[in-house]
């Protein structure tokens, strides 16, 4: 009895630190790994659909890799080439500006004295012997050296992001397909190696599934609908490309943080300064009240629909979510409230009923 006890001790012992020594080992990949992940369950339809259709799980696996690739790379690198080009044509002007003076620095200077604040600015510091003119000469210079100094001073930072975000993009692809081709079999012995009764295991790995669908039905019905609605304003506004501008709002809807204001903000301060500062200020006020109404509103209620959590839980857990792990917390903060709801249902099925036939 002894030895056995001695074993039964080394063995969960020695579990424990291989556990601990795995989680070093895959510590710098769990982040890939997880967006491997939620992106592989996301397309899981659609290669099960493409499965069936070309009688091949390798195949079809690579044919969603490749395509998943080329959806991110081909805008990716677009995105990248118009950044570098509207960057070194703000560069160039502003090197004109900062460097030689003269009617641009003249112009912007002008433009900011001709506002009330300006004016008013103007007067208040005439009054104490100080020429604004001078100040906002002095402020673009100031501002264009900082700029200068932090990107040569970044610019090593900024090359080890891009080979960091490089190899982790790799690291997806990689296991993004044999996720696709290998994923039942992961969940099948992910199921088996849970000692749990089988009714158990299907509460808790059904109660995820659904809400983690939950979740990113929410996401995408949200991103859809703030996309159509901040499109209506870009077109009555007139905007342009406003139909172009929607989609990117709705993609940028998806993400966690800056989300929408990343497109429509831009685009209203655009709006306002060629339009006029009243249609500016009226697509920002629509901009507002559709993405209030849409994530106060919309997305809980769809993200609560198949979870069979109240709504308050819901945004808790998104919150907490993104407060704990980053974008990653979109997804896992929902998970893991259900799964202890789950779980709590699962002891009071088991250990509640005990309790009640020993007292009976």
């Amino acid at each position: 009895m002894d030895h056995e006890r001695i074993v039964h001790l080394f063995f969960f012992a020695l579990l424990a630190l291989i556990i601990y020594e795995l989680f070093q080992v895959l510590g710098p990949f769990l982040v890939p790994i997880a967006w491997a992940c939620l992106l592989a369950f996301m397309v899981h339809p659609l290669f099960e659909w493409l499965t069936r259709r070309v009688h091949s799980r390798s195949l079809a696996a690579v044919i969603l890799t490749v395509g998943v690739t080329l959806l991110i790379i081909i805008p990716a690198l677009w995105l990248l080439d118009h950044l570098a080009s509207e960057a070194q044509r703000l560069y160039g002007e502003l090197s004109v500006i900062v460097n030689q003076g003269g009617a641009g620095k003249a112009r912007a200077s002008n433009w900011i004295l001709q506002t009330r604040p300006g004016m008013a600015l103007r007067r208040m510091l005439e009054a104490r012997g100080i020429r604004l003119e001078d100040k906002i000469s002095k402020l673009a210079y100031e501002a264009a050296r900082l700029i200068s100094d932090y990107i040569v001073l970044h610019a090593s930072y900024v090359a080890r992001n891009v080979v960091a975000a490089l190899v982790d993009f790799g690291i997806v692809l990689i296991t993004f397909f044999y996720l696709l081709r290998d994923g039942n079999y992961y969940y099948e012995q992910l199921r088996a190696l849970t000692p749990l009764h089988v009714e158990d295991k299907r509460a808790i790995f059904e109660t995820l599934r659904a809400t983690l669908s939950s979740v990113m039905r929410g996401l995408m019905l949200a991103a859809f609908a703030q996309g159509l609605s901040i499109g209506i304003g870009y077109l009555v506004c007139g905007a342009p490309y406003w139909a172009f501008l929607a989609l990117l709002t709705a993609a940028a809807g998806l993400f966690p943080f800056g989300g929408t204001a990343l497109i429509w903000v831009p685009t209203a301060i655009y709006v306002g300064y060629t339009s006029g500062w009243p249609w500016g200020l009226g697509l920002a006020v629509w901009a507002t009240v559709a993405i209030t109404i849409i994530d106060n509103f919309l997305k809980p209620l769809a993200m609560r629909h198949g979870t069979g959590l109240p709504t308050l839980m819901v945004f808790f857990g998104v919150a907490g979510g993104l407060a704990a792990y980053g974008p990653l917390g979109l997804f896992a903060g929902p998970a893991v409230i259900s799964v202890f709801v789950a779980m709590l249902r699962v002891f009071r099925r088991t250990y509640g009923e005990e309790e009640s036939l020993r007292a009976a």
